[in-house]
């Protein structure tokens, strides 16, 4: 029986772990729509385009082969990105991509292009999607909707420890700064801004483990529970 799973939420809630777990606890495809646009912003800084010219970043994107494919141990775990033949799957999860996708992903015309390829990705297949509006905008109809949350504080340390994995070093507090000005930037964007599905679970991740985030959505697409916040 298909199955479509949209887990939306605030940058470092765990999104793209969760949902790449999931995927794999319960034999889904898993597909990373945060990635499609750290790769956007990734191209837009190699080619030197405006982050706010979404029409020609836009058709950058339609000249460019985006790929997905499954992860492996070189990524820790992390879905696998290309741009044409070229692998970027750590380049987009910098510093310099991180404090930047956001405007990007605010562009409509950018948005209009990478929601299709999502759409295209998902259709006739079952799947997991993570990103900023699934629930609300990509996949309205799907069958269960998470929305993930934990405090900034929480989000911010696990962004250090993340760009330690990289070899990347910035302070807690610059982090938290910066986590805090994603946030209003994504719930405030006049094109798809990051808002709770009506029918979504919300489920806070403070104090959880990975894996017990992971065994709560499993619990719920078991029961088929949706539509009320997971105490």
């Amino acid at each position: 029986m298909k199955i479509t799973i949209a887990i939306d939420g605030p940058a470092g809630a765990g999104k793209s772990t969760v949902a790449k777990i999931l995927a794999d606890k319960l034999g889904l495809l898993y597909i990373d729509t945060g990635a499609m646009y750290r790769a956007a912003t990734w191209l837009a800084l190699q080619e030197r385009i405006d982050l706010k010219d979404g029409d020609r970043l836009a058709e950058a994107l339609c000249h460019k082969d985006l790929r997905l494919e499954s992860p492996d141990e070189s990524t820790g775990g992390r879905i696998r990105v290309f741009l044409n033949d070229q692998e970027i799957s750590d380049a987009i999860r910098g510093k310099e991509v991180s404090d930047r996708v956001s405007t990007v992903a605010a562009q409509k015309m950018v948005r209009k292009v990478l929601v299709e390829q999502q759409r295209k990705l998902a259709r006739g297949r079952s799947a997991v999607l993570d990103g900023r509006d699934i629930g609300t905008v990509v996949l309205p109809d799907a069958d269960l909707k998470i929305f993930l949350t934990a405090s900034a504080e929480e989000r911010a340390r696990r962004r250090v420890k993340d760009l330690e994995g990289l070899g990347e070093k910035e302070s807690y507090d610059d982090v938290l700064r910066s986590i805090i000005e994603r946030d209003k930037q994504d719930s405030t964007r006049e094109e798809a801004p990051l808002v709770k599905a009506a029918d979504a679970v919300e489920v806070d991740t403070d104090g959880l483990t990975i894996e017990e985030v992971v065994d709560k959505i499993a619990a719920l697409c078991k029961n088929g529970k949706g539509g009320r916040k997971d105490q």
